[in-house]
């Protein structure tokens, strides 16, 4: 018997040897004083009641302790040793309120709870208003999908250094979570950088288009730092003077596969990629990548979607090639089978996607 029960006769036999449905009553009178002058009770009532409580209400029946939780959840001073009783239990209905917003629960609970309970109560805890690094940290080891990607969303969250590469690690799998990810204020430049790069183009341009103007600066820094870190070693090529030439043709009406016919012939690298660039609209840099690889496949492409003839795209090959290296006849005519089977849709499909990476 403790010392609150002993104040109230008949209390301690009700805790003892009384059915739910009796402990339920005698817990939901003894709460109701509480709550009639909560915010006016001095510490010590409060641990009062917190001594009647704990030993009533996880025996009562389960609506009790439901309707307990709930209301207790938004009080500031509630019974700590009863609200985290109740944090505890393995039913979700009673845990779930005082975990989704109880104030009285510190952090200490809160990560002991994470780690030792199920899916449901990390759930719960999600949407606290805030959440510290030291409890999303477990979250986010722990959790599965719909914990993980809760708390990305939450923006009173704050993760550490390893929770959001560990975040990051699991978003490339899963673009609901990158774009909860590529939302946050707090995510770094560098945390930014590491989520795009493993991420399909089709969500980069999803999270383009859903972000912050700032962040879509950001988006488009970081994917040209991306773009940078994979180009060849080895020096870059300059492509201003070539770019003023091809834009001179432009403005006269000159630019076509004729002037991209004679750059190819005279082996001007620069100004024949600038013009299949300004023809099929892919970016040179991306152009220039895709070319300077070691297949020439990316030159059929671009050929067949601009229509080009045969003697064109062979020139083309040729400068791949360069002008110390002969391929033989052999390759050649299988580059021309290749080109000639190749369909005009297909090629259209492979540019748009690679004119769709210079779009974030």
């Amino acid at each position: 018997m403790t010392v609150a029960t002993s104040l109230i006769p008949g209390l301690d036999d009700i805790v003892k040897r009384g059915d739910p449905r009796r402990r339920g009553e005698v817990a939901r009178a003894i709460s109701e004083l509480f709550f009639h002058d909560a915010a006016n009770l001095r510490p010590d009532l409060v641990d009062l009641f917190d001594n009647l409580l704990i030993d009533l209400v996880p025996h009562a029946e389960l609506a009790s302790r439901v309707d307990l939780a709930e209301r207790f959840s938004h009080l500031n001073n509630a019974p700590p040793h009863l609200v985290r009783q109740l944090a505890r239990e393995n039913e979700i209905m009673v845990a779930g309120p005082v975990l989704r917003r109880s104030p009285v629960l510190d952090d200490a609970a809160l990560v002991e709870i994470a780690r030792l309970k199920g899916q449901g109560h990390l759930l719960a805890m999600t949407e606290r208003p805030t959440l510290s690094a030291d409890i999303t940290d477990v979250l986010v080891e722990r959790g599965d999908r719909d914990v993980v990607r809760r708390a990305a969303g939450n923006a009173g969250a704050a993760f550490s250094s390893g929770g959001y590469s560990e975040l990051i690690k699991r978003a490339a799998q899963d673009g609901v979570l990158t774009l909860k990810i590529g939302q946050r204020e707090d995510l770094s430049g560098e945390h930014l950088k590491e989520l795009l790069n493993g991420t399909l183009d089709v969500i980069r341009r999803r999270l383009s288009i859903v972000v912050k103007p700032a962040r879509q600066v950001e988006i488009k820094r970081a994917m040209a730092s991306i773009e940078e870190a994979t180009q060849p070693p080895g020096p870059r090529r300059d492509y201003s003077a070539a770019q003023r030439t091809v834009l001179s043709l432009h403005r006269g009406g000159h630019l076509g596969e004729s002037a991209l016919l004679g750059f190819a012939k005279a082996h001007k690298y620069e100004e024949a990629i600038a013009s299949l660039s300004a023809m099929s609209g892919v970016r040179i840099s991306i152009l220039d990548r895709l070319i300077a690889g070691d297949r020439y496949d990316p030159i059929l492409i671009v050929g067949r979607m601009l229509n080009l003839g045969w003697p064109t795209v062979r020139a083309l090959i040729l400068l791949w090639y360069g002008p110390h290296r002969t391929p033989a006849d052999a390759d050649i005519e299988a580059a021309r089978m290749n080109f000639t089977r190749l369909m005009p849709v297909t090629a259209e499909r492979v540019v748009n996607f690679w004119r769709n990476r210079q779009t974030i």
